[in-house]
């Protein structure tokens, strides 16, 4: 996904100071975010001009004590053809030398009110999010109590029916039939749909439905954090199925692991509940409540008390 000096200003809420149509439309190449400190010294052996550069107190401070000619020349070093925009934050004020080596060198000048820490959080966030290598993976990305739940099987077994189920219970739509993977970090996996299948729901013998249309806008989400991948199967006899909840099972997507449940599918089984409660005990078992753990302290218990009443 490309982002533009224009998407940011949008996003995070930027002030432009100074740009121009072609400047807004310029691409960020980079998540990274620079805050030039030694670069104020004139030292530029480690600099990376393809960053935002992000001016906070401490750079605007070290600015304006230099003479007007020493940040003029260091501005003008900084602002080089690859460096998509300069963000000033805390609304400082603008020395007049940075305007002008800014449109000397076709640079856009941005600025926000916001704190300089938290700035260079929002704008890293949104970045990461937009730049991060992407996989799509087959299945249905489903919001449930909060909690994202990707929905997987073979084809035909009921993914995007199942999903329409969970929609009517009052769960979320975030994706069907492809979904658009990256890691946040490496423990978080973040899950979104592709821009033509946003809100769409495909459903055999009825064909492609709008999800938002019919349910309402509490019916979908634009993105959600995969934390557990279900996979449907259907019911053979000869299979084995973890029937007490000890399994450890998991899939790894973009190098970041998921816990998994597979769920045998049969006639007469109602698999949207069954997939509810699954989310729920493993949201539980997250908390520290473990019916599996529950049920094996119990068992441990009666078998001692046995053993003692037959002794």
């Amino acid at each position: 996904m490309e982002v533009t000096v224009q998407m940011l200003v949008d996003k995070v809420k930027l002030e432009v100071v100074y740009a121009t149509p072609e400047l807004l439309a310029k691409a960020i190449t980079t998540s990274d975010i620079s805050r030039p400190g030694l670069e104020m010294t004139g030292y530029f052996d480690y600099y990376a001009p393809e960053r935002l550069q992000l001016i906070g107190m401490k750079e605007w401070s070290y600015l304006v004590k230099m003479s007007a000619h020493n940040r003029y020349s260091v501005l003008k070093a900084m602002f080089q053809e690859e460096t998509p925009a300069i963000v000033v934050a805390r609304d400082l004020e603008i020395p007049k030398e940075m305007l002008k080596a800014a449109e000397e060198m076709g640079i856009a000048i941005l600025s926000s009110r916001t704190p300089t820490s938290r700035l260079s959080g929002e704008m890293s966030w949104y970045l990461h999010a937009c730049l991060a290598e992407r996989a799509s993976v087959h299945g249905v990305l489903m919001d449930i109590y909060g909690m994202g739940v990707l929905i997987q099987g073979d084809s035909g077994i009921g993914k995007s029916e199942t999903g329409l189920e969970l929609v009517k219970r009052g769960h979320r739509l975030v994706a069907d039939d492809r979904v658009d993977v990256y890691a946040k970090d490496e423990n978080t996996l973040w899950g979104e749909p592709a821009e033509i299948l946003r809100h769409l729901l495909e459903i055999r013998g009825v064909g492609i439905i709008d999800v938002m249309s019919l349910y309402g806008a509490s019916a979908v989400k634009d993105s959600s954090q995969v934390q557990l991948a279900i996979y449907l199967e259907n019911f053979d006899t000869g299979k084995s199925f973890d029937r007490l909840g000890n399994g450890n099972e998991s899939i790894e997507l973009q190098g970041v692991t998921v816990p998994r449940v597979r769920i045998p599918v049969k006639t007469g089984r109602n698999v949207s509940v069954v997939i509810e409660a699954a989310a729920m005990n493993y949201r539980a078992k997250r908390m520290g409540f473990d019916a599996t753990k529950t049920f094996e302290d119990r068992l441990s218990k009666l078998i001692a008390k046995n053993e003692e009443t037959n002794d």
